[in-house]
């Protein structure tokens, strides 16, 4: 299952946001290190395209793609040193996919901020370079056990000894990994590694509903920080944690009014899982009929058997072809069987790279 590691300095709001999308209560406080251990919770990704094959199919179960989100404690400056048990926590974060950074984008008083103001821009430094130090550190210390296969002359440790050697550069100068210019087979040498940030990571600029939402403010802040993520080839989303949390307890038939009332007129949740979905670079493929319409995740770019291989391996090994038609058209049509009538069905062989929202059928020998 795929995992998104919610990270940030403490009192941004990670907790309350991890709260809000598992619906899970994890301890929430006012104080660093609230959260001690890393919280887990699993989250469906919204798609109405699911939910209209299944009422197509009149399927008796509905299964959507789901991502596995990682509430890890605060991060602090120094943690790439152990400051504030941070060692601990990037290790946690090593055991992810990407990286959803939490970035306080609200004024109050009442919440304090370990750095005693708010500043978008410092915050996302701070926890940038935190993960830059610790991916440094693992680089040296992998590059000093390479020396005795360098001298035996192993290709691939020479391989991996370049490339390491180009991100240490940029991991020097406090770029990140990710932004390295490498070639794919330098990639792969150094995905062992499983360098932080090598990672995909997005920006979640948590802020309140309605006028205090610091994209609403004019002191500049907001415009610098969405110059800054883009600068790193990042991405971002606005979400108000807090309200997303409260909404959990009200009935779904009531929160669009609730959202009006409140100044939120967007489902920000939604926003950020979708967002997150597509930061990992996945698409999804779709299976309906009677007994079940699932929801299928795989990599963009990704051929007819290796999507199969989702299903089970079998699909991938034993490929014959794949039935396939757009979601949308397959709705147009009424039924998989009219959808053949009008000869709106396609027969993809092993090349056919398969795109969002196909409805596919697997045949293997």
């Amino acid at each position: 299952m795929l995992k998104i590691g919610i990270v940030g300095l403490p009192n941004v709001g990670k907790s309350t946001l991890f709260n809000a999308l598992t619906r899970a209560e994890v301890l929430v406080a006012n104080y660093p290190f609230a959260t001690i251990d890393p919280s887990v919770g699993v989250v469906a990704v919204p798609d109405e395209r699911l939910t209209k094959l299944s009422a197509l199919s009149n399927s008796e179960k509905t299964v959507p793609a789901v991502i596995e989100f990682v509430d890890i404690a605060g991060l602090v400056k120094g943690a790439s040193e152990g400051e504030g048990l941070g060692n601990k926590f990037l290790s946690n974060i090593k055991e992810t996919d990407a990286i959803l950074q939490i970035v306080r984008f609200f004024d109050d008083p009442d919440i304090t901020h370990v750095h005693g103001e708010v500043d978008p821009i410092r915050d996302i430094e701070v926890i940038n370079l935190e993960l830059i130090l610790s991916d440094r550190d693992a680089v040296q210390k992998r590059l000093e056990k390479l020396i005795r296969d360098i001298r035996a002359g192993l290709k691939e440790a020479l391989l991996e000894h370049e490339a390491l050697t180009k991100i240490e550069q940029s991991l020097s100068v406090g770029k990140l990994a990710r932004s390295t210019a490498l070639t794919p087979e330098e990639r792969k040498a150094v995905t062992s590694l499983n360098l932080l940030t090598m990672k995909p990571i997005l920006y979640a600029f948590n802020g309140k509903a309605g006028g205090h939402n610091l994209s609403e403010m004019h002191d500049g802040r907001a415009k610098d920080a969405y110059a800054l993520v883009e600068s790193l080839g990042g991405q971002y989303v606005h979400v108000d944690a807090r309200t997303e949390h409260e909404l959990n307890d009200v009935a779904e038939a009531d929160k669009q009014a609730f959202r009006q009332e409140l100044g939120v007129h967007v489902d920000g949740l939604e926003d950020l899982i979708k967002s997150a979905y597509a930061t990992l670079g996945l698409i999804t493929f779709f299976t309906t009929g009677p007994k079940e319409s699932r929801a299928w995740t795989i990599t963009r770019g990704a051929t007819a058997p290796e999507a199969g291989a989702a299903i089970h391996t079998d699909f991938k090994d034993k490929f014959i072809r794949a039935e396939t038609i757009e979601w949308d058209t397959l709705l147009n049509d009424g039924s998989w069987s009219a959808a053949r009538e009008k000869g709106n069905i396609r027969t993809e062989g092993k090349e056919y790279i398969v795109r969002d929202g196909d409805v596919m059928v697997f045949l293997h020998s």
